[in-house]
Formats: C-alpha cells, sequence, structure tokens
C-alpha cells in the first residue's frame, strides 16, 4: 500500500530538520499576528511526546519554538502586566504607571505567579533548551512592542483540566484518593474541569484557565515542565509511559504599536493583535485486544479513541463539502479536542499534522488506519489570511526616537554636560550658580564702611557681565541647535521623500501583483468550475456506463434463457415430430393393411355369391322343399367349406392384441375397482410394471404409462378406455405424464342383433344368396379375424381414438 505525504522523514532525522520544515513557518505566521495549530498523531508508542518535547541535548518541537520566538521579539517585548489578558479571550493594554503597581502588587504576594527568570533552571529540563541555532523571523515589526503568555492543560475523558493551576489546601473540604474515596489527611484534590466558551469573535477557549506571562525560553520551559508533570500517564503493555490525555500547550503573543513619539506603548485596544499557536500532543489510539486494559485503563482507551474518531468524522466531512459544494454540519460538539479547535478547522489560521509510525509488525494494521486519515486530511484546505489593523503611525520611530537621545546625551557631553559617573538629575540653573564667583560679605556694621558696598558693585558687574556672555553664548547655541535641527529635518525630510518614493514603486509593484493575482483566480476559478462540470459529466457517463453494462448483461442473461428454452424446445419438438411421424407410419401401415383385408373380404364374399348364384342356376328347377335343421347344418357346413381364400378358423376365444410398443418399459395402472371384462381384444403388455396406485417410484423406472378407467355406457355395457402417456422427467427431479393415446374397448352382445324371417314365399334366389347369413349357426360358425378399424362384415369391433 503507498500513501502519498507533502514531507516524508526517516528514523535517522534530526529534530532542527524537522523544525524547518514543519513548525518554523507556523512560527512566522505567529509573530506576524496568524494563528498556528500543531498535531502530532499516531498509534501509541510511536513517538509523539518524544517529538514535541525532544529528548536531553536534543529539544523537541517545542523548546525551539519558544526559543525562535524570544530570538525574534528579545528587543522589543514589553515590561510585566502592560499587556493584562481578560477573562473573555481578550487582551487589554495599560500604561507605565499601571503596569509597574501592578507589579508591585504581584511581588507582594506569598506565592508568585510568574517564575523568576534569574533562578537556576532544573537539570531536567536544562539541556533540552540548549539550543544553539539562534533561530529567528527576519521581518519583526520593530515599532510593536510584544508580550507572550502560555498555558497548559489537558483533556481526559472528554474534561478539559488546567495542568497550571494551582490546587490550594484546605484543611475543611475533604480530600480524595486515587480509590475517589475520601480522606482527611491525603494530599490530593481533586482538580475541577473546565468549561469551553466563545468569545465575541466567535473563536472557542478555555474559561478560568491560568495564563502564564514569561519573558524567555527558560521560563516558559520551566511552565510547560510544571504542567507536564501533572499530566497523566500510565504503564499499559505496549508503552511504559503512555499518555492517557490529549495535551495542549498555547502559546499566545500579544502586540501593540507604539506611540508617535515611540517611547510608550499606544493605548488603543483596536490596535492589539492577539495571536496564538497551538501545540497539540495527541494521545496514542490503541487495540484493548493488544494493551489488555482494564477499568480505568479501559475507560480512558475508549475515550481516546472515540475523540480521535470524532477528529476522524470532522475532517471527512469538511472533505466532503469542500469536494461536493455540500453544506452538512461538522460535528465539533461531540469531541472537547474538535470543539475547542473548531475555529482552525473553519479557517482561522494554518494546521500541521505530523504522522508518527511505529515499524513495529504488530502496528501493521493500525498504521494503516493512521496513515490512511492523514492522507485524506492534505485535501482539505482551511488556511485563509487574517487582516492586520493599520496604525496610521510613521514607521521607524522606535529607533529614530533611540538615536534622537542618543545625539542629544552626546551634545550635552560636549557642551559641558553631565560627564559619565555624574548625577545627571542636576539642572541647568544649579550649574550655572556654581560657575559664578562667589559673593563677598554684604553685612554693613558701620555707617562709615565703604568698602563693602563697592566690592558688592564689582562682583555683580562681574556677574552680570558673565550673564551677558552666558546669554550670548546660549543664544549662539540655541541659533547652532536650530540650525542642526533644520538640517536633521530637512534629512528626515529626504528620507521620508526617499522612502515615499520607494513606496509607491512597491504599491506600483503590488498593484501589478494583486492585479496579476485576481487574474490567476479569476482563471483558477474559471478552470475549477470546468473541472467540476466535467467531473459531474463523468460521474453521469460513468453511471450511464453502468446501466447500460447493468442492462446489457441482464439482456445476455435473457438471451441465454430463451436459447437454452429455444434448444430445449427444438428437442423437444424434434421428439414429438419423430414420435408423431413414427404413429402416423404405423397407423397408415394399419390402414392399408385394413383396407386390404377389407377388399380381399368384399372380393372373396362376391365369389362366394358367384359361387352360390351358379349352384342355384345350375340346379334343376323344382319346388325346393324347406330342409329340416339337419340338412340346414350339413349344407352350412358344407358351404363354408367352399371359400378357399379364408381358411377355417377354430371355435372363438379370447385374444390378447401384442402393444405396439413391446419393446419399451410400461407403468400398468389398474385400480382395483375394476372389472374384469370378456372383450375379444385383450391388452398384452410384456415387462410392465401393474401397480393398482400410481407411484414415483414406479414412473422413474418406466418410459410409458397407460391408465386403465372403466366406465357405464348409454347401452348399458362396460366400457374399458385404456389412456396412455410418455414420461418425462421434470427439472426438479420428479416425474411428469404427458398422455398422448386414449382406446376404447367395449362389449357388443350378438343377441341385441334383428333377426331375419322368412317371407311366405320366399325367392329362391334370395332364399339360395342370403339363407346361409340368416341362420345362427351359420353365422356363428365362421370367425373372421379383424384389425382395429376396420368396419366390415359381423364381429366384434376395436374402436381406437387418436390424440
Amino acid at each position: 500500500t503507498q500513501y502519498s505525504f507533502k514531507e516524508v522523514f526517516g528514523t535517522l532525522v534530526v529534530q532542527k530538520e524537522l523544525f524547518d520544515v514543519v513548525a518554523k513557518p507556523l512560527v512566522e505566521d505567529l509573530i506576524r499576528g496568524k494563528n498556528g495549530l500543531l498535531f502530532t498523531y499516531g498509534v501509541t508508542g510511536s513517538g509523539k511526546t518524544h517529538t514535541m518535547t525532544g529528548s536531553p541535548g536534543d529539544g523537541g518541537l517545542l523548546p525551539r519554538c519558544l526559543d525562535m520566538i524570544f530570538n525574534s521579539i528579545g528587543p522589543f517585548q514589553a515590561k510585566r502586566f502592560v499587556f493584562k489578558l481578560d477573562d473573555k479571550n481578550g487582551v487589554d493594554v495599560q500604561s507605565e504607571v499601571d503596569a509597574l503597581l501592578e507589579r508591585q502588587r504581584r511581588d507582594a504576594l506569598p506565592v508568585p505567579k510568574t517564575p523568576s527568570g534569574k533562578r537556576q533552571l532544573d537539570p531536567e529540563f536544562a539541556d533540552m533548551i540548549n539550543v544553539q541555532d539562534h533561530c529567528k523571523v527576519e521581518d519583526v515589526d520593530e515599532d510593536n512592542v510584544y508580550s507572550v503568555f502560555v498555558s497548559y492543560i489537558e483533556i481526559y475523558n472528554n474534561y478539559i483540566y488546567d495542568l497550571l493551576e494551582e490546587a490550594p489546601f484546605e484543611p475543611i473540604k475533604p480530600k480524595w484518593n486515587s480509590f475517589n474515596t475520601p480522606v482527611r489527611n491525603g494530599d490530593f484534590i481533586p482538580p475541577q474541569s473546565k468549561m469551553l466558551r466563545e468569545d465575541q469573535n466567535h473563536n472557542m477557549y478555555v474559561t478560568g484557565c491560568t495564563e502564564v506571562e514569561v519573558k524567555s525560553t527558560e521560563e516558559a520551559f520551566e511552565v510547560f515542565w510544571r504542567g507536564q508533570k501533572k499530566r497523566r500517564i500510565a504503564n499499559t503493555q505496549l508503552n511504559r509511559e503512555s499518555s492517557r490525555s490529549h495535551s495542549v500547550f498555547i502559546i499566545k503573543l500579544a502586540q501593540a504599536p507604539l506611540d508617535a513619539d515611540g517611547d510608550n506603548v499606544l493605548q488603543e485596544k483596536e490596535q492589539i493583535i492577539l495571536s496564538q499557536l497551538s501545540l497539540v500532543d495527541l494521545a496514542g489510539s490503541e487495540r484493548t485486544n493488544r494493551t489488555k486494559a482494564e477499568g480505568n485503563r479501559l475507560r480512558e482507551a475508549g475515550n481516546i479513541n472515540q475523540s480521535l474518531m470524532t477528529l476522524r468524522t470532522c475532517i471527512e466531512v469538511l472533505r466532503e463539502n469542500q469536494l461536493y459544494g455540500t453544506n452538512k454540519m461538522v460535528p465539533y460538539r461531540d469531541s472537547k479536542l474538535t470543539h475547542l479547535f473548531k475555529n482552525y478547522f473553519d479557517g482561522e489560521g494554518k494546521v500541521r499534522m505530523i504522522v508518527c509510525v511505529n515499524p513495529k509488525a504488530e502496528d501493521y494494521e493500525e498504521s494503516l488506519q493512521v496513515m490512511r486519515f492523514a492522507e485524506m486530511t492534505q485535501e482539505v484546505e482551511v488556511a485563509r489570511p487574517v487582516d492586520r489593523a493599520l496604525c496610521g503611525l510613521t514607521p521607524g520611530r522606535r529607533f529614530r526616537n533611540q538615536a534622537f537621545r542618543e545625539e542629544l546625551a552626546r551634545k550635552l557631553q560636549l557642551r559641558g554636560g553631565p560627564r559619565p559617573g555624574e548625577t545627571e538629575e542636576q539642572s541647568v540653573a544649579e550649574m550655572l550658580l556654581q560657575n559664578f564667583p562667589p559673593l563677598p560679605s554684604c553685612e554693613l556694621l558701620d555707617i562709615n564702611d565703604d568698602q563693602t558696598l563697592p566690592k558688592l558693585i564689582e562682583a555683580l558687574e562681574q556677574r552680570h557681565k558673565m550673564r551677558q556672555m552666558l546669554s550670548e553664548e546660549f543664544a549662539k547655541n540655541v541659533l547652532a541647535f536650530k540650525t542642526m535641527l533644520q538640517e536633521f529635518d530637512s534629512s528626515v525630510l529626504s528620507k521620508e521623500h526617499y522612502i515615499q518614493g520607494k513606496l509607491s514603486e512597491k504599491e506600483r509593484t503590488i498593484a501589478g501583483q494583486r492585479t496579476e493575482l485576481e487574474r490567476l483566480e479569476k482563471k483558477i476559478k474559471t478552470l475549477e468550475y470546468k473541472i467540476e462540470i466535467l467531473e459531474k459529466t463523468a460521474t453521469i457517463y460513468e453511471e450511464d456506463k453502468r446501466n447500460l453494462q447493468q442492462e446489457l448483461e441482464s439482456k445476455s442473461q435473457k438471451l441465454q434463457r430463451q436459447a437454452s428454452d429455444k434448444r430445449r424446445l427444438e428437442a423437444r419438438l424434434q421428439g414429438m415430430v419423430a414420435e408423431t411421424t413414427m404413429k402416423w407410419e404405423k397407423e397408415c401401415e394399419r390402414r392399408v393393411a385394413a383396407k386390404q383385408l377389407e377388399m380381399q373380404n368384399k372380393l372373396w364374399v362376391k365369389d362366394e355369391k358367384l359361387k352360390q348364384l351358379k349352384a342355384i342356376v345350375t340346379e334343376p328347377k323344382e319346388k325346393p322343399e324347406r330342409p329340416s335343421r339337419e340338412r340346414d347344418r350339413e349344407k352350412a357346413v358344407q358351404r363354408s367349406l367352399s371359400p378357399p381364400a379364408v381358411p377355417s378358423a377354430p371355435p372363438v376365444r379370447l385374444r390378447h392384441r401384442r402393444s405396439r410398443s413391446a419393446g419399451e418399459r410400461w407403468v400398468d395402472h389398474k385400480p382395483p375397482s375394476n372389472v374384469p371384462t370378456e372383450t375379444v381384444l385383450q391388452p398384452h403388455v410384456p415387462h410392465a410394471i401393474t401397480v393398482a396406485t400410481a407411484s414415483e417410484k414406479a414412473l422413474a423406472k418406466c418410459d410409458k404409462y397407460m391408465l386403465t378407467h372403466q366406465e357405464l355406457a348409454s347401452d348399458g355395457e362396460i366400457e374399458t378406455k385404456l389412456i396412455k402417456g410418455d414420461v418425462f422427467k421434470t427439472r426438479g427431479g420428479g416425474q411428469a405424464v404427458q398422455f398422448t393415446d386414449i382406446e376404447t374397448l367395449k362389449q357388443e352382445s350378438p343377441t341385441g342383433r334383428k333377426r331375419r324371417s322368412s317371407p311366405s314365399h320366399p325367392d329362391p334366389l334370395e332364399e339360395a344368396a342370403d339363407s346361409e347369413w340368416t341362420d345362427v349357426e351359420t353365422r356363428c360358425s365362421v370367425a373372421v379375424e379383424m384389425r382395429a378399424g376396420s368396419a366390415l362384415g359381423p364381429g366384434y369391433q376395436h374402436h381406437a381414438q387418436p390424440k
């Protein structure tokens, strides 16, 4: 599996290289008044805390960020309490006098709230902040003053706790131990969780959180280390010191411009810029089946995974809103972690994420999930520029005022001003009085004293002369100073003109670049619109393609089913055609044979009649006498021997008709209610399975089926029907019968025929021709075998009905 990231660092990368690529741009934005957020994300034990804090001798991202901030703003920091944070995520500015009073009041407190930079550093972290790179931001606004405030919180079990809060000892209230039971003599008071609020600019902040003003890297890291000792860690099977909470170290930078003289801070709250950089060390995601966590550890792991899942859900919804133009609500409030940094995801600053990966094989599946999420977050762009307030004052006034003071001190030294080491608070009048000659004694003790007044007049005249000389010299100096001021003003004016020219050139360049930027932005919007249209068109085409493919597959399956049904029907029709052809061939043969037999019978009858007629003609003409019954019987016996075409038949007996499908296997279904009849032709099917009730087992062994059905005919005789059919195997594994033929076996009684009686005067020709057929014995002495379908002469008929 391959994942793409903007930067990939190996296992041997140094902390400085990681800082230069990831965190340095965020520090530069912080000093320019923009917000920043830096995450470390990964599986537990992958090195997130080490990346953030570092190790002795090689500081991590946090100490390097602090060092870069103080290296950049060191000469321009305001005195303590010039900037004062309020409880509503805002900042106020105080005058120098108010700040001095605040410092004196804080110094009088028994427990100082701010660490002292003169104390010796804790050897635990002294090596971590000993950064020798001296990295700094180049274009720092020199006319501003800066102050840094730090705070440290943790999010544990979805509650926010202040790690810098000093829990006071109260002997009245009971303390609580680790088992959540009150004890009186313990030293642990459970910290109170903090609430999230929204300020007037819709930014989220933690109410009542301790924010400490620091003036150096050592002070800031000492505050961090003090809170780090309170952070919740535990020993699990995956990490000896596993972080059980998300820690957030917030660095706030307040900056405001100097006044027009470049001496004091401008007392306007609207000109204050407050920016912050949040360094977040996320707790590691973990699976409880690997850590074997129980009790509190299990609850901590569940809350950690839930907050990380909420973070992932927020990023996915932001990405979906940006890709598809939707306006789904991002679930920031589901977790305190995402709710605190809602403004960053909405565009109020840059967000950077460092993904830490452990190369252990046991972490393979979880590392895949981490990298998949981290790769997806790169597609979300939330950076937005923040407009800075314009103060409208002359740039460079700080150093101009400082240069003026230095030049004034130098001039005073040249003109007899205070020397180095002397007091600078001595007034000019006192120096003039010290340079005048001393006055003589002015007491007049004698009226005749004429020396005191002349001496006093002489001293005063000398003083007057000296005063005139000083006045002239002072006027000369004032004139020279005015000349110098004019020269300085002219040089400043020329420099201002030069700077204004440069500024106008820069503004023209900026205007050109802005025009080009607007043109490129319009072009980007046009291209984005075209890309969006193409993506929608591609989506529509892909949907149509999928629909057409599905329709094609369904049509293909339907055609395949129709082709299989067609082949099955063709095979069935071919079988039926072959069977019908065979049936009609046999029927034709049967009909031809019946027709031949009928013609032979007719021919025999004609021959018989001709012979009888010949015999009558050849006999002598005399009146015939009616013979007795014995004579008629003898004659009938004699005449029955005359036809040579049909041989004499034995007495009538029951015959069995062999089935036309004798070579096939039959199921002979004879219900037990059938009555045996004595028809001449009876069906005889060899190798048949005779059953009283049709069964699936018998049908499975045979391919033909015959049902014997009896019913009462209209003449009162029993009519037997043979219903035949073919046995087919069904698709489900059963058997089906298709009926193809019905044969009817019917019994007719010969006594029902009407006899012909002889008239009183019979015609000899007719008697000779028909006497043999009117006698019962004569008619029953000859049997004729007939096939089904013949309708000739006397006898029993076998009727067949086609399908």
